[in-house]
């Protein structure tokens, strides 16, 4: 597939910028007397476990030859050591030395000062659309990465509802061109759960991984016997990771604890992921009607599922 020139310079403009950002053209990086190089290798001895010179060569793309000079000027200055492998003889497992932990320590910190340096003059929302971004980064270029990390399910916190109402009005904005009246909608059923929900009786989940919100639900009581479904999302970026079926399965586990007997929902049509995962959890299509509202004209869909 052809990739345009205007993707390409984009991704690069992006990478000049942040490796500015970040001090990586500095020949010292972080007021070090080391190179990028030099403190990427120094990082992974210092927080991995049983690294040999093979794994740095992999995880790091490094020259075999060039990590070598490199590893026998720390070992020179003092700052590493070779220890025999306990589970391989013929490997010699890296290590920092004492002198090592103690002099790569300051950079660690002035490292967590500098991004929070960066991030202070941001809004709590921008501090979390940024992470978000990298986050989508992340699952986009490193799926190896993103097949190990787990995804967490947990009760909302204070800021995450905030949070469900702006990433609702933003993502159906984006993909299906809904108005300002949907996220007025959304704000309503939320702010309403958070004045009145009972707590016994109903509930919210948030789907997090890497503390990066990746979606929402909520279930209210609708009467004694029902309970509904109401404002299931999942990012973009977790899409095909289970998370919609995760949180409906906590829906519909939490309603048959409190006895209900029915989980109802209402929902639009064109909403062909998330209807999917309904009709795998077994709700049945109970009635639909068309209607114009959120600057479009829908079908809505009316689902049950008997507990």
């Amino acid at each position: 597939m052809a990739i345009s020139e205007t993707r390409i310079d984009a991704i690069r403009e992006f990478n000049r910028f942040y490796t500015k950002q970040v001090g990586a053209l500095n020949e010292g990086l972080l007021k070090s007397p080391f190179s990028l190089t030099e403190m990427r290798i120094l990082y992974e001895l210092n927080f991995g476990e049983k690294l040999t010179a093979g794994d740095l060569v992999k995880s790091l793309s490094l020259d075999p030859a060039y990590l070598s000079r490199l590893l026998k000027k720390f070992k020179t200055a003092g700052l590493l050591e070779t220890i025999r492998s306990e589970t391989d003889g013929r490997q010699r497992v890296l290590a920092l030395t004492k002198e090592g932990r103690r002099v790569f320590a300051p950079y660690v910190k002035a490292s967590r000062d500098e991004v929070a340096a960066m991030l202070a003059p941001l809004s709590d929302n921008e501090q979390a659309r940024l992470v978000s971004s990298m986050q989508e980064i992340l699952s986009i270029l490193d799926t190896e990465n993103e097949k190990a990390d787990p995804v967490i399910i947990r009760a909302h916190r204070p800021g995450d509802i905030g949070w469900v109402i702006h990433r609702h009005g933003t993502l159906y904005a984006q993909e299906y061109g809904f108005d300002e009246s949907f996220e007025g909608l959304v704000a309503k059923v939320a702010g309403d759960f958070l004045q009145e929900h009972d707590p016994a009786y109903e509930h919210c989940w948030i789907a997090e991984k890497n503390s990066v919100i990746l979606g929402s639900v909520f279930l209210v009581k609708k009467d004694k016997t029902t309970a509904q479904l109401r404002l299931l999302y999942v990012e973009p970026t977790a899409r095909g990771l289970g998370v919609g079926r995760k949180l409906v399965d906590e829906c519909i586990s939490f309603a048959r604890r409190k006895q209900y007997k029915t989980l109802t929902l209402w929902t639009n049509s064109i909403l062909h992921a998330a209807i999917h995962i309904y009709e795998e959890a077994g709700f049945k299509l109970m009635d639909e009607e068309p209607h114009h509202s959120f600057g479009q004209d829908l079908i809505g869909q009316n689902w049950d599922l008997e507990l």
